[in-house]
């Protein structure tokens, strides 16, 4: 982590810290989704389809075919890594399948209009996030300094 930090000051360190735990958030939430999904519809991965994608990777290295069968046999996680990405598109493709699809058509003026609408409400929330990101923490937050009292000059009349 600390690499790619390097020449960043604390501001932007911590701005990726927090960009990288939401997306981190975001791929928990997505694959516990996808994986209720498979289980409720009984969506199983075969080992003959893990077979036949390392088979297309080998296709794809033409010469390496035994470095590449090798690897998978010496190496049960990559080939499990492989039934994980598989799972997943099943999962992708099972939802396609279900989705239904309207077309709509609209002219331009509605096209502009749904585009500055949505232009809109990004920036909204672009904004409200930049405010968000640049509140201090209550930790973060500098002592305030007393208010420096003046004294008043007398001044005589002569």
């Amino acid at each position: 982590m600390n690499i790619l930090n390097q020449g960043l000051d604390k501001e932007a360190i911590e701005k990726n810290k927090n960009n990288n735990l939401k997306n981190a958030k975001k791929r928990i939430k997505l694959g516990l989704i996808l994986n209720q999904i498979g289980e409720e519809n009984n969506i199983k991965v075969e080992n003959l389809e893990i077979q036949s994608e390392i088979q297309k990777q080998i296709g794809m290295m033409p010469g390496q075919e035994k470095i590449v069968m090798d690897y998978y046999q010496k190496n049960p996680e990559a080939a499990a890594s492989l039934r994980g990405n598989l799972y997943e598109q099943k999962i992708i493709e099972f939802i396609k399948s279900k989705a239904k699809k309207t077309v709509k058509e609209i002219d331009k003026l509605e096209a502009e209009k749904i585009l500055k609408e949505e232009n809109e409400k990004n920036l909204k929330a672009q904004s409200t996030t930049d405010v968000m990101e640049k509140k201090p923490k209550t930790s973060e937050k500098k002592p305030k300094k007393a208010p420096i009292k003046k004294k008043a000059k007398k001044v005589s009349k002569k």
